[in-house]
């Protein structure tokens, strides 16, 4: 595997483990440990800035004119990159919410 296939995984990887620990976080600021809850945002800010920053290598092949084939894994990564980009929203609001309550 090499090239595109290979960015794609990357970034499937990175921001799967991302979405995991933003879900993670969600738990347990529900179960009050908010401390933990803060740990696995911190991990997952980490692994989406991998993804993230696999993304941007795509990104910027193309703006030097190096054309990057739109295939079925590129955006099957780049939904799992807005995926975990939207549970890290939704994570860091549920636990003002629990932090709240």
């Amino acid at each position: 595997m090499e090239g595109i296939e290979l960015i794609c995984f990357e970034i499937i990887s990175a921001v799967g483990a991302a979405r995991s620990c933003f879900i993670e976080a969600i738990e347990c600021a529900k179960n009050k440990d908010f401390a933990a809850a803060e740990e696995n945002m911190k991990s997952g800010d980490e692994m989406f800035l991998q993804g993230h920053h696999a993304h941007a290598k795509l990104v910027q092949q193309e703006a030097n004119g190096d054309k990057v084939d739109v295939v079925l894994l590129l955006v099957h990564a780049e939904d799992q990159l807005m995926s975990a980009e939207t549970f890290k929203i939704l994570a860091s609001q549920f636990i003002d919410l629990y932090k709240s309550l």
